[in-house]
């Protein structure tokens, strides 16, 4: 004959094993802030085959503005594998944890994307919302059912039988919902396993609080950091403007000076001599020194844009004329893509031509050996009407770090560069209302400029 346990000893060990449950889900609820990977901890430890307490649990959290429960995760006994033991070998010390395989695998489960696309409006008039989410009580099927109802149609939708809902409180406020189930033994839910799913439940809601505030504080943090860098920026500018008017009055005569005198060496000496060489690279350094200076100025002053009807093709034409003979020295073939005009916009013309030439230079200077620049002019719907226009180069493209940071006041690549040349195309596209973007393709970049249509006149 088998030995059977007294009642007393069973009851005893169900408590106890209870107990050392409940031990490590507090331990693992302090293990990790991530939300992510609470998630899939609290609805794994709910299912896994080590506890044994559902089939299958599905967490819904509340969006505090519209009041919808958005799905967040579903986990059932055959996706729940993966969790561990870690930390001491007695249950007060050890707590249970998930690999990112594991959660990989639970969140591309069929079911998991089943309860992600779900939604269930928080309305009062549902029994079920009402008793869990306005008045924090557990509900279980039989109690006060609730008639078909478009806040609890996820039940048949979800194809639910015998289930539980209990809520996430924390601080005397709903987070969301936790939905069990059995559906592959039919097992019912008994007053134990509410209970039990009750105590875990509680420290779920004060775990996914804790999260919550994590993240709003690291967003907050965030956005001063930004804050700060913006008024770094702006104090930078400040003082580059001050600088720029400085430099101007310092430089701008004696650089007139120089430049004239070593013209007239150029022009009077021998084209041959040793001493034309020097005073032609005087004259070219003086150039450069005073698009350097132009180029400060232009950046620190508030720019006067002049807005009026304007057409983007002939801006672009206008470019392709004044940027021919750069084109044939650098051996650079220009090929365009104009969908049907016209492409009406409202800005400066004179400022747009400056960016669209700008960036047909740079490329031409990506090509010191030749190749090939495509421009396209189109028309695109995106949030509103939009002329776009794409410049693309087969000049090598551009080290992935480097592009976040192109648009970068000073950041250059160029050896005698300001790195002020894209930063004034970004600023005045801004001003424009518009944008402009980089990245690498096929054999070279690609700058894409978007500025918002207008209707034609």
């Amino acid at each position: 004959m088998e030995a059977r346990t007294p009642p007393k000893q069973a009851a005893s060990h169900k408590q106890l094993v209870e107990l050392t449950i409940l031990y490590q889900f507090s331990n693992t609820m302090l293990s990790t802030i991530r939300l992510n990977k609470l998630t899939h901890l609290i609805l794994t430890a709910l299912t896994s085959d080590s506890t044994r307490l559902f089939e299958r649990a599905m967490l819904f959290l509340r969006n505090e503005k519209s009041g919808v429960l958005q799905g967040m995760l579903g986990v059932t006994r055959d996706t729940a594998g993966g969790l561990k033991v870690v930390g001491g070998k007695d249950a007060l010390s050890s707590r249970w944890d998930i690999d990112d395989d594991a959660i990989l695998h639970q969140r591309d489960s069929a079911f998991s994307k089943h309860v992600r696309a779900t939604r269930i409006e928080a309305s009062a008039d549902c029994t079920i919302i009402r008793r869990v989410i306005h008045e924090h009580r557990l509900y279980a099927l039989g109690e006060d059912d609730c008639p078909v109802c478009e806040s609890c149609d996820f039940v048949r939708r979800l194809g639910i039988a015998a289930f539980a809902v209990a809520p996430l409180i924390a601080r005397d406020k709903a987070l969301g919902i936790i939905v069990v189930d059995n559906p592959s033994s039919n097992k019912e839910i008994g007053r134990d396993d509410l209970h039990f799913l009750q105590l875990i439940a509680n420290q779920a809601g004060m775990a996914v609080e804790n999260s919550m505030l994590y993240n709003r504080i690291e967003e907050a943090h965030s956005n001063l950091r930004d804050a700060r860098e913006r008024l770094v920026h702006g104090e930078r500018l400040a003082a580059i403007g001050e600088m720029a008017a400085n430099l101007a009055h310092e430089l701008k005569n004696p650089l007139i000076t120089i430049g004239g005198f070593a013209g007239r060496l150029v022009k009077g000496l021998p084209g041959t001599s040793r001493e034309h060489h020097y005073a032609d690279t005087i004259v070219k350094e003086i150039g450069r020194l005073e698009r350097m200076l132009a180029d400060i100025l232009a950046f620190s002053r508030k720019p006067t844009i002049c807005y009026s009807a304007c057409d983007a093709g002939d801006i672009l034409r206008d470019c392709f004329a004044s940027c021919t003979t750069t084109l044939e020295d650098h051996c650079v073939s220009l090929a365009t893509s104009f969908e049907d005009g016209p492409w009406p916009i409202l800005g400066d013309a004179h400022q747009l031509k400056q960016v669209f030439l700008n960036l047909m230079l740079n490329a031409c200077e990506a090509m010191p050996d030749g190749g090939s620049l495509h421009v396209t002019l189109k028309k695109v719907s995106l949030d509103k009407k939009c002329i776009l226009v794409s410049i693309q180069d087969s000049g090598g493209g551009m080290p992935a770090d480097m592009l976040p940071k192109i648009f970068t006041p000073f950041f250059t690549t160029k050896p005698h560069g300001t790195g002020l040349g894209l930063a004034i195309v970004n600023r005045i596209l801004q001003n424009h209302g518009g944008s402009i973007k980089a990245r690498n393709e096929g054999r070279g970049a690609v700058f894409t400029v978007t500025l918002p249509q207008v209707e034609a006149q």
